[in-house]
């Protein structure tokens, strides 16, 4: 009995050291085993970060602001050089500057109608700073329901694969469906909660810069509004 044992145990510890080398699975592998729903999955994840990068650079450069630049702005219109506030607005490649430059080259018209130029300039600069900001939006919702839809066609297949087995039915045969199943709603949840985390973070970005340029609209119409010295 004791030799029995004696033997056993070596033959126990080689067959789980071979079933642990089985098991192993890198991460390409793995996420073959997602069958092809992971397609999309990947290309949401992709277009993901491109947008996220490419929105991030945007809205931190838009964020920018020059604090000299709204006294600059207001002792040029109090000197009358109109003229240098226009040079100085072009000069800044920023959203501020933009609207303030809209704002000058509309004075002498009635203060509505330069609040009105202003506010027009200001949503074209905040929607194209939200360019792009509904793909985000879209994966972090898709992604989870192909995830899903994955979680679905691998329990199917894995039943069908079970039906067909008849009364020979091995764990093997339900392996790639649980696959499947599982990878898929692994990297759909993935994916949309780091899409979803990124539309947030970008949209209150995007909300700052909002109340920057409704604060500078409103130093610039109270500039207006002062009275001629």
């Amino acid at each position: 009995m004791i030799f029995l044992q004696i033997i056993s145990q070596p033959a126990v510890q080689t067959a789980v050291q071979k079933t642990t080398e089985q098991l192993t699975l890198s991460l390409w592998d793995l996420t073959l085993k997602g069958g092809p729903v992971m397609i999309p999955i990947a290309l949401l994840s992709v277009i993901s970060i491109y947008v996220f990068i490419e929105r991030f650079i945007a809205i931190r450069n838009a964020g920018k602001e020059d604090y000299n630049f709204m006294n600059n702005i207001k002792e040029y219109i109090s000197d009358g050089k109109i003229d240098n506030a226009i040079a100085l607005c072009k000069s800044q490649n920023s959203p501020v500057a933009r609207m303030i430059e809209k704002g000058i080259r509309r004075i002498g018209r009635s203060l509505n109608d330069v609040n009105a130029a202003i506010e027009n300039v200001g949503k074209l600069e905040v929607s194209g700073l939200e360019k792009g900001l509904p793909l985000l939006a879209t994966s972090a919702g898709a992604a989870p329901m192909l995830g899903f839809l994955g979680t679905v066609t691998g329990m199917v297949r894995a039943f069908y694969n079970m039906a067909n087995a008849g009364n020979n039915i091995d764990i093997t045969l339900l392996s790639s469906g649980i696959y499947e199943a599982m990878v898929t709603t692994v990297a759909g949840l993935i994916v949309g909660i780091i899409a979803y985390l990124a539309y947030n973070y970008l949209v209150t970005r995007v909300e700052h810069i909002v109340y920057i340029l409704e604060a500078r609209t409103t130093e610039f119409m109270d500039l207006l509004n002062e009275p001629i010295k």
